[in-house]
């Protein structure tokens, strides 16, 4: 193991980054800014890679953010999705939607073809996770700004990557927007505002819950797929390419618990987790349920459940406990605390439906607009790694310390190249007390 000093994600590296500029929450890029489209008048053109459902959401939130943008390229493995995507956003966006066929990438290396395109200003990055550390690198190489959806990475060494990336995009004065949308929400913002003002005394600990059903059910593999594109389009049952649940969909909620503890790099986490419900070959590889302990220094926890079985209690939100009361977060609906002394507080939108998803691309336009691009790359690396490192305690049944699982060299991909054509053997259900950390 590498001495921490050396480590790219060691705490010490992460709590230096938690101290940098904030406003509203977001972390703001240091680098001078190169932006062709600081002038109003100049049309920011936008690409798309990854055309699924969350993608078609954030191109069209793009393009709304912004009264002189267009969607001028899509990029995505398969056809079918990719026209889809045209089809939906041609009918909600209209003269906004100006991809011509030749602009239509479908394959492995559509991300190749987007950055080649000298007229893209920003790059929409919604492939599955696995994809997110190359595709930025790539995007950086050719002077894009960059939307990345969360997470954005599946492994410890992708998020290495993923963050040599940010650090080079910062050089470059690229801008950079992180999919944890609850960071740009109006109601958690001024509760964190609040418990980070010291309104619930010192944070000692915080828990978060996303309990849940299966997102969508398995598609069944036809007889012209070969192992790759049946796995990509079951690409959330298979670790390498998703991360895991944990890792994908409830890192809203270990995002949620870093920003209550300010960005704080946990020490060590331990987890109960396994799968009971979603046992069959078409489940691929991912777990069905995790309960994950973190500890930070000063003793402090943060506990994380979620689950996605079907038929079983639903629950997403987060509770703050501090030394002089709880603040409580139920996901779209309220943000609230109440003092031991009975006093409550209770965000009050005054009828200003704001939506977070909308919000986060306003504020990314318009810094680029400004010349002031942001940058939450960082951010982004560190609350992936924290699930990342939950998921190793679940799957090794071990208690995980933060270098360790930081300085991991497994590297969960199948090889450094992918073709249709490969062949994928089963990849095993990791079972806690036999797999290692490696």
């Amino acid at each position: 193991m590498k001495n921490s000093s050396d480590n790219t994600l060691s705490r010490r590296a992460f709590l230096g980054q938690s101290a940098a500029a904030t406003v509203g929450g977001v972390l703001l890029g240091q680098a001078p800014a190169i932006l062709r489209g600081a002038d109003d008048r100049k049309k920011l053109n936008i690409a798309l890679v990854g055309c699924g459902g969350r993608g078609s959401m954030a191109a069209a939130q793009a393009l709304n953010a912004d009264s002189n943008t267009q969607l001028i390229a899509l990029g995505d493995a398969f056809s079918d999705r990719l026209e889809l995507a045209h089809k939906n956003l041609n009918a909600e966006q209209g003269s906004k939607i100006m991809v011509e066929d030749k602009h239509k990438f479908v394959g492995l290396d559509a991300i190749d073809k987007i950055c080649a395109m000298p007229e893209v200003d920003v790059v929409l990055l919604t492939t599955p996770p696995v994809f997110r550390a190359e595709h930025l690198k790539k995007c950086v190489a050719a002077g894009k700004h960059t939307f990345c959806e969360k997470p954005c990475a599946t492994d410890a060494p992708g998020v290495r990557r993923f963050l040599e990336a940010t650090a080079e995009a910062k050089k470059k004065g690229l801008g950079l927007l992180s999919g944890f949308c609850y960071r740009f929400a109006n109601g958690e913002r001024e509760l964190m505002k609040r418990v980070h003002g010291g309104e619930i005394g010192e944070v000692r600990s915080v828990y978060g819950a996303y309990m849940g059903a299966s997102p969508w059910a398995p598609k069944e593999r036809k007889p012209e797929w070969g192992d790759l594109e049946y796995e990509l389009r079951n690409w959330i049952y298979h670790t390498w390419l998703s991360g895991d649940h944990l890792v994908e969909q409830a890192i809203h909620n270990v995002d949620k618990m870093l920003w209550a503890f300010q960005d704080a790099t946990p020490v060590r986490a331990w987890s109960v987790a396994g799968r009971q419900q979603r046992i069959e070959e078409q489940y691929g590889n991912v777990y069905d349920h995790f309960g994950v302990c973190y500890e930070f220094e000063g003793g402090r926890l943060g506990t994380i459940f979620c689950r996605q079985q079907q038929g079983t209690w639903s629950d997403n939100g987060d509770r703050i406990f501090g030394t002089k009361g709880t603040g409580r977060i139920v996901s779209f609906r309220s943000q609230s605390y109440q003092l031991l002394d009975g006093t409550m507080w209770k965000y009050d939108d005054g009828g200003i439906k704001a939506d977070m998803y909308q919000n986060e691309h306003n504020e990314f336009f318009a810094s680029l607009r400004a010349g002031k691009p942001m940058n939450m790359g960082e951010q982004l690396a560190h609350s992936t790694m924290v699930g990342i490192m939950g998921r190793m305690a679940g799957y090794t049944g071990q208690v995980v310390e933060w270098d360790e699982a930081s300085d991991a060299q497994e590297d969960l991909r199948p090889g450094a190249a992918l073709s249709w054509d490969m062949k994928l053997p089963q990849a095993p259900v990791a079972m806690p007390g036999r797999t290692k950390l490696v």
